[in-house]
């Protein structure tokens, strides 16, 4: 795989300790009523709300909160409208920058967003500025400690994935966007457990960082994860693990 989003990595480690498991739900909900009004309500035959309900499950949330979000979604309950869109921009030492947001109030968002990239020393593009670095995946991780290495062949040659690759604790997947139900399918079916299992925007490539810039890099992320407004972030940028402990540390 040419690139790879480590945010995406970096923020499902942090997510296991599940701080802000209300904050995560409130994403959680918000992709799932959007997911409904876009392609109604019925689970199997809506791909989008196929996965994020799956997201939801994984991550705990309550039966009925899902039926109300999807409620919310086909008009059966009233609530905020959310408006879905993509910001780029530049963060430290040029690293490319995706911000998937779905809001209700879009100047809010903007201003947000384009203050923290100031704050830490990158700034917020035009539509277009980075996004051509970056190509939609499936993508998966799955632990390496749970399934064989045969064994995850397999499935991907089954399936018709892309790439594997190790990245350490975990195996990385990718497919394309229309296949990863697929994936999904074959893995479930042969009792895999996989961590991540949705469509991302993947970096072509990374750009290394060290130092100040590594560290004002992650801030921003997390930063720009925190407001209420953002579902998704993409990066191009790759820090050494031994580096991105003492960071974390």
């Amino acid at each position: 795989m040419s690139g790879h989003n480590k945010w995406s990595t970096i923020k499902h480690k942090k997510g296991a300790a599940d701080a802000k498991r209300g904050k995560l739900f409130s994403k959680l909900i918000k992709e799932i009523t959007v997911a409904a009004r876009i392609g109604g309500g019925d689970i199997e035959g809506n791909a989008r709300l196929r996965a994020a309900v799956s997201t939801a499950k994984a991550a705990n949330m309550p039966k009925d909160n899902i039926d109300r979000a999807i409620k919310k979604g086909t008009g059966g309950l009233g609530g905020a409208i959310f408006e879905e869109t993509t910001y780029e921009g530049y963060g430290p030492s040029g690293v490319a920058i995706l911000v998937k947001v779905l809001t209700d109030n879009k100047n809010r968002a903007v201003a947000d967003i384009r203050h923290l990239f100031a704050k830490y020393n990158g700034n917020l593009g035009e539509t277009g500025c980075v996004g051509w670095m970056f190509d939609k995946k499936g993508y998966a991780t799955v632990e390496k400690g749970t399934v064989d290495e045969e064994t995850l062949y397999d499935v991907a040659l089954e399936v018709g994935v892309e790439d594997i690759s190790d990245s350490g604790e975990v195996y990385e997947i990718t497919t394309t966007p229309e296949s990863i139900e697929l994936l999904r399918s074959a893995l479930e079916a042969k009792g895999i457990k996989y961590n991540q299992l949705e469509v991302q925007m993947i970096p072509q490539t990374n750009v290394k960082l060290t130092g100040k810039a590594a560290q004002q890099t992650l801030k921003l992320l997390d930063a720009l994860e925190d407001l209420d407004d953002v579902q998704a972030l993409s990066s191009n940028f790759d820090v050494d693990d031994e580096e991105m402990a003492q960071l974390q540390g």
